[in-house]
């Protein structure tokens, strides 16, 4: 039987941001995928790697990371990497 869980989708969604933020020290975007694993959230976020100019030639990436029950970052990596302007094609 699975345990009653606190964290709502959009705590889980914050909590993972400010973390990656944290680590990476890159201005996120936004969140584009969260779900629930059997161990607790894999949540993915847009940050910008490098702001170029026009902006819509910014370099852009996604970092995958999973979050126990808690909210406490357990893994993170980055999965993909793109020019704004070419999208996310993953």
């Amino acid at each position: 039987m699975r345990a009653q869980h606190s964290l709502k989708a959009a705590e889980v969604a914050r909590m993972a941001v400010r973390q990656v933020y944290e680590l990476t020290g890159r201005q996120p975007e936004g969140v584009t995928s969260l779900e629930r694993s059997e161990t607790g959230w894999v949540v993915d976020v847009e940050v910008v790697e490098s702001r170029r100019v026009p902006d819509t030639a910014d370099i852009l990436a996604v970092y995958e990371a999973e979050l126990d029950e808690d909210g406490d970052l357990v893994s993170y990596r980055r999965v993909d990497r793109y020019a704004r302007g070419r999208g996310n094609e993953r």
